[in-house]
């Protein structure tokens, strides 16, 4: 780990703050399992204790209760971090510590690239197995996970191809169509398309298309070829054509009333899930679970009509996606690699999807899902994992830069933020934009 790279990832922790727009992969409000981490591991009595550190809605409770029965000599401790955005924070923290790391640590694609800056803080899998796995994944998720010394540090859990979730109800109220797959129809084709239908919505009912410009934004961004950096590690931002005509296209959307400027990851409670104030969200795999959760928070269930389209503007797209890392500070590597690669297999990936949505990154559990038409009660019935399994088909994950998932959040999150208040036009979050680039990203 070299001095700058250190400087520079301790520096971004203090801009990651509670009220920052935090957009992660895997991302929810529910705690998996209650806990302290407890840092380093060690024997609980005549049982090895393994402590791992997750965020969002990773779906494994069952999971660990399943592993600890077939190994009786092992207890698994899990804690859970709200978001992935405060996961970053807490790993970083504890990173410049030198102490405080579960055994196994899950890392968010969005800030994987700063990992990469400090990869020797981790073991290299290969010394516990991990090539005899490689074909096991897609190959774009093992390379992810690979440093510039070719060393191997996380075992991938899932990836986030997207689709539509839309509200039926809303869009009968516009007189749209409601059949998921007339609706897929008439949303396909690119962001332009999507904001034109969006428009007419608006114009019918008075009410917004989407919830707010953040999440339509990171999900534009991650279709381009390079986003906030290039592929081969340049910062990209400015100068960047086809970035500021995205960003131009949202912006007169969301000028246009389309966005209900909501809060991330709060959403008024989830009560703005229930009552019709916006119709449609940006859904990958694991956001499915967030929809559920928000609509049961907001007092809603199955009834209040949320669907989900095989259909996104722009064609595949991927957000998100987690590896299960473990810090060379561990007392327990060899069964902290034996419990994150049994989590990573693809049976227990498959029954990740059952429990949280997360779509596998490893081959087998996607063709288990791609022949699955099982239907979602919540989701109108919807073949979640079908579907998800054909929106996976293309979709290549974006490299990101070790400041990717700050700028996503501190500068243009702020930036969106202003634009949804109606506090800047689109050039002014533009420029707010850039201004805040400089500001935060050395």
């Amino acid at each position: 780990m070299t001095t700058h790279a250190f400087a520079r990832t301790t520096a971004g922790l203090a801009m990651l703050g509670a009220g920052a727009l935090i957009i992660s992969g895997c991302a929810a409000t529910t705690p998996d399992a209650g806990g302290d981490a407890g840092g380093d591991g060690g024997d609980g009595g005549d049982k090895t204790v393994i402590t791992i550190t997750t965020f969002g809605t990773f779906g494994y409770d069952d999971l660990y209760k399943e592993y600890e029965a077939a190994n009786p000599g092992i207890t698994i401790e899990a804690t859970n971090i709200d978001t992935g955005g405060n996961a970053r924070t807490d790993a970083f923290t504890k990173i410049a510590a030198g102490s405080g790391l579960s055994d196994i640590v899950a890392i968010e694609e969005g800030w994987l690239g700063a990992i990469m800056e400090v990869s020797d803080k981790f073991v290299d899998l290969r010394d516990y197995g991990i090539e005899d796995r490689k074909a096991d994944w897609v190959d774009w998720k093992y390379a992810q996970a690979t440093d510039s010394s070719d060393r191997v540090i996380g075992y991938g859990t899932d990836i986030g191809p997207t689709g539509v979730c839309y509200n039926s109800a809303a869009f009968a109220a516009a007189g749209l169509p409601t059949d998921r797959a007339e609706v897929a129809t008439l949303l396909e084709g690119d962001w332009e398309h999507y904001f034109e239908v969006g428009a007419d919505y608006v114009a019918k009912t008075g009410k917004a298309w989407y919830d707010h410009s953040g999440f339509v934004w990171n999900s534009m961004v991650n279709q381009l070829d390079e986003g906030y950096y290039t592929a081969d590690g340049e910062l990209n931002v400015e100068g960047n054509a086809a970035l500021k005509e995205r960003f131009e296209l949202l912006g007169a959307a969301t000028e246009g009333g389309q966005s209900a400027a909501q809060s991330a990851w709060d959403w008024n409670g989830g009560k703005s899930f229930v009552d019709g104030t916006f119709a449609t969200f940006v859904c990958p795999g694991w956001m499915l679970g967030v929809v559920k959760g928000q609509v049961e928070a907001g007092g809603g269930d199955a009834s209040t009509g949320w669907d989900f389209a095989d259909v996104f503007p722009g064609g595949a797209g991927n957000w998100g996606g987690a590896f299960l890392s473990i810090p060379e500070t561990s007392k327990n590597k060899e069964e902290a690699a034996k419990l994150a690669d049994w989590l990573t297999q693809p049976e227990q990936q498959v029954k990740q999807f059952e429990a949280a949505g997360s779509f596998p990154s490893t081959l087998d559990a996607q063709q288990v899902l791609a022949s699955d038409d099982a239907p979602n009660a919540f989701f109108n019935d919807a073949p979640v994992g079908e579907i998800l399994a054909g929106r996976a088909e293309g979709v290549v994950a974006q490299f990101k830069g070790p400041d990717d998932s700050l700028i996503q959040e501190n500068v243009f999150g702020a930036a969106l933020t202003l634009l949804d208040k109606g506090d800047l036009d689109t050039a002014g979050a533009w420029a707010k934009a850039l201004e805040l680039l400089k500001e935060q990203v050395k």
